[in-house]
């Protein structure tokens, strides 16, 4: 494994952190993934080493986001979603034509009318969305304010004031499948730019091996 490689000759000389869970995760780090057939097959037995850590900032609560840069070149998006166990949340990036084959786009864009219940059904898959979409969706959250930090809210601070430093503004929209296992996120972005990523959500057992980079 490639990445595993680079540290181990990197560090070979040196004490390496100790990684006991994944919110101790730090740009450089290094996740691998079991090869359970539950994971979609392009996240089976992989590995993903940590290129940045961001801050989704909300009212009730500030997560941290890692973004993982795969072996196969796959880009993910970790979050952890913590409720009465915590879970690990995959967030995949698709593009518009992915959207247009998933979903009726007339149906997709009911998701951003008041009261925000929209209820999709799943059309067809792409390559990149296969295992990872659901058959059918329903809206939970309708325009939820939020900010987006470039930054580690674990070692830095967020600005509390509007203006300079305050973070990226945003709106989002989640919707589940009936078991929560899977979701849509859509982050529609003061400029007008709209985001939308496919997730997953996974026990923290699914990380088998964390290599630390320092």
């Amino acid at each position: 494994m490639s990445f595993i490689k680079n540290i181990f000759t990197k560090n070979k000389k040196e004490d390496q952190r100790k990684l006991t869970h994944v919110n101790q995760l730090l740009v450089g780090d290094i996740i691998v993934l079991t090869d359970s057939f539950a994971l979609p097959e392009i996240l089976r037995n992989q590995e993903f080493q940590v290129t940045a850590v961001n801050s989704y900032e909300y009212e009730e609560n500030t997560q941290t986001e890692w973004t993982l840069q795969g072996s196969n070149d796959l880009l993910l998006f970790l979050t952890l979603e913590v409720d009465d166990t915590t879970e690990l949340k995959f967030a995949l990036k698709i593009e518009h034509e992915d959207v247009e084959t998933l979903f009726d786009l007339d149906a997709f864009s009911q998701i951003f009318d008041e009261p925000g219940e929209a209820f999709l059904e799943r059309q067809a898959d792409t390559n990149i969305t296969t295992r990872r979409s659901s058959e059918q969706y329903r809206q939970s959250i309708f325009a939820k304010v939020g900010y987006f930090h470039r930054k580690d809210h674990r070692s830095e601070n967020l600005s509390a004031y509007e203006g300079k430093d305050s973070g990226e503004q945003f709106e989002l929209y989640t919707l589940y499948n009936e078991d929560q296992s899977k979701g849509i996120d859509i982050e529609v972005w003061q400029d007008g730019d709209t985001d939308v990523f496919l997730t997953i959500f996974r026990p923290l057992t699914d990380i088998i091996d964390m290599y630390s980079a320092s």
